[in-house]
């Protein structure tokens, strides 16, 4: 019941029925808890933790990242990294530097230890590639809220977009959309005009609603740059593709 309510709820998260995604974690996480398994809870509590961090409440993120990680040490290295990952995420939202720098490392201290193998089968999406785009994000936000050094974030999505295979296309849309944005804002606008194209080529084949909203951010960025022809058409081709 607690791995429907995950599927469940992610399809929920991923349509913007967040009322519906948070109830659906929440009975699946009590499900966990009942049945003991300590490896699902820590992954409802890993959903719970995204979502509201991506609705604008990282507060609430950091709460349910938290509770994930008691007991911490019957968790795999690698759901304490996807947790501290969560951590991050949310210290992010907050323009929290020294927290979020802390929990970037607590996240990669923990994969370091990660032994794929001994993994569940639910967490064999989160390899050096899922990673390294999971922390990215949250070094995004302290690139754009606290103006922070963009290179860490890049490099991490930079690591991302190379490391995801075609099974993961739509995480893989997502870095190098997030990495057209943090250069747009950050850096040349038309190195990341020609990324921004290269993300819409994948996206546009996407129906992800959470990969729109990051087109719809890009195209902000870009339209800051009313001197530069190539961001203006990048703009202009991401209202296309997201008004279609």
């Amino acid at each position: 019941m607690s791995r429907l309510g995950i599927v469940v709820g992610a399809s929920a998260f991923d349509a913007y029925h967040h009322d519906d995604a948070t109830q659906t974690f929440r009975f699946a996480a009590d499900c966990a808890e009942e049945a003991g398994d300590w490896h699902l809870r820590a992954k409802t509590y890993s959903f719970l933790a995204r979502q509201a961090v991506w609705i604008g409440a990282p507060d609430d993120g950091l709460t349910y990242a938290e509770k994930g990680l008691v007991r911490a040490d019957r968790l795999s290295a690698t759901e304490q990294a996807m947790l501290h990952t969560a951590r991050a995420r949310a210290f992010g939202k907050m323009g929290n530097v020294r927290d979020t720098m802390a929990a970037v490392g607590a996240a990669d201290e923990a994969f370091a230890r990660a032994r794929p193998a001994e993994e569940a089968p639910w967490m064999a999406y989160y390899d050096e590639a899922q990673h390294n785009g999971d922390t990215a994000h949250a070094l995004f936000d302290l690139a754009i809220l606290a103006g922070q050094d963009p290179g860490r974030a890049a490099r991490r999505f930079g690591t991302a977009v190379k490391g995801h295979t075609d099974a993961y296309k739509r995480s893989r849309a997502i870095s190098r959309t997030k990495l057209a944005s943090l250069i747009m804002a950050k850096g040349d606008p038309r190195q990341a005009a020609a990324l921004g194209h290269e993300a819409l080529d994948e996206v546009g084949r996407l129906t992800s609603r959470r990969a729109a909203d990051d087109l719809r951010q890009l195209g902000r960025f870009a339209a800051k740059h009313q001197t530069v022809q190539e961001a203006l058409g990048l703009r202009d081709r991401i209202a296309a593709t997201v008004s279609a």
